[in-house]
């Protein structure tokens, strides 16, 4: 059957389409992880810890359903990206995915026995299953921001040199810290619309305030990182958009604040850091006037404007290598085949708007705030 699309085409699609799952898996487990995260912080009793775990208990399931969308795209669409970062990242991804198992099995058991440490050692397994992969999910970005330490050979085999502590650096770890500041910010504004008026609504919108600073703060001083740390990449020589999926035809070469040039030749790609900034302050903004849709609406601004200011100033790479710049993967030379993405398209056009809908239905069946006198009398509620 022929293709309707050209090579180049079908790559900026599924560029799009895996920014798009990542966006989508931060705009909805996100709020979980950051609600997970606040736990601790936000609910002193155990009927306001319930009241906080049930405005998640009903929709965090679904949510993670683009985390495996994403990592499906990854593996289907960009294998050569899967082989370096599954491998190469192997033990920041069995530390996040530990952390996550322990949500689905505090969520379970908590409320099984009415002993108060029984519960408490739970709660805070939740707060370590939203607090762990939210810093670890921004260390792992800004490893791909600085360059991993992999090489490919000549049979393009993969070799990663690194390990899991020198995933953390001081550029990593803010990087983490930021994307700890964005999610419970996020988390924040989901209780703003989901828990009574009350005590935890008032501590969510505390932590929100100081959350949504922080990320402001941090989200600068990254940019400022970014400009005068001297990281980033550029492609030299002649680029080939059409060409096989090979990253040793790519020249690469590090060139400290590569990062920005997208946007001196894109002025429209400023969007996103403008909105990275101005989605937190409308954040606090809504929080000091108690208008809670608009703190949901700008954490959810914040999070679409910082993770696109990192795909629109890496574009067009999704990985490079920082002990082999020749080795590094970008959108043009780490693709699967171009019968296999647009075979991808087709399927992704059927089944994502279902997934978009019966997400879409869920959500409004399941709205509405959680109140005290539910928790205590509905037998269904965790």
């Amino acid at each position: 059957m022929p293709v309707p699309f050209d090579y180049e085409t079908l790559r900026i699609i599924w560029w799009l389409l895996l920014g798009v799952l990542l966006i989508g898996f931060a705009l909805t487990d996100g709020f979980d992880l950051g609600t997970a995260a606040l736990l601790p912080f936000v609910a002193r009793t155990d009927e306001e810890r319930r009241m906080v775990i049930n405005a998640i208990s009903a929709t965090w399931e679904g949510n993670q359903v683009w985390f495996i969308l994403g990592g499906g795209a990854i593996f289907a669409a960009w294998p050569f990206v899967y082989a370096v970062s599954f491998s190469g990242f192997y033990l920041a991804m069995f530390l996040v995915l530990a952390a996550l198992i322990l949500r689905p099995v505090g969520f379970k058991y908590r409320s099984k026995k009415p002993d108060p440490a029984w519960r408490a050692r739970w709660d805070w397994a939740l707060f370590v299953g939203g607090l762990v992969p939210a810093l670890v999910f921004g260390v792992a970005v800004g490893n791909v921001l600085i360059g991993a330490p992999f090489r490919l050979d000549s049979d393009l085999r993969t070799f990663y040199e690194g390990s899991l502590l020198g995933l953390f650096t001081p550029f990593t770890l803010l990087t983490g810290l930021l994307s700890v500041a964005m999610l419970v910010l996020h988390g924040a504004g989901w209780l703003s619309l989901k828990v009574e008026p009350g005590p935890v609504l008032d501590r969510a919108r505390k932590w929100g305030q100081i959350a949504a600073l922080l990320a402001i703060v941090l989200f600068v001083a990254g940019g400022l990182f970014v400009a005068l740390g001297g990281i980033g990449y550029r492609i030299a020589g002649v680029v080939d958009p059409l060409g096989p999926s090979n990253p040793h035809l790519t020249g690469t070469v590090a060139a400290p604040g590569a990062w920005l040039d997208n946007y001196g030749r894109h002025p429209w790609m400023l969007l996103a850091p403008v909105l990275g900034l101005i989605g937190p302050a409308i954040a606090f903004l809504g929080i000091r006037g108690r208008r809670d849709v608009l703190v949901f609406a700008g954490s959810s601004l914040a999070t679409v404007g910082i993770i696109a200011t990192v795909g629109l100033s890496m574009f067009p790479f999704i990985l490079p290598s920082s002990i082999d710049p020749g080795s590094s993967l970008t959108a043009w030379n780490a693709s699967s085949s171009q019968g296999t993405l647009f075979l991808m398209l087709l399927v992704t056009v059927v089944l994502l708007p279902i997934v978009l809908i019966y997400t879409a239905w869920a959500y409004k069946v399941m709205f509405g705030r959680v109140t005290g006198e539910e928790v205590r009398l509905n037998p269904d509620f965790y």
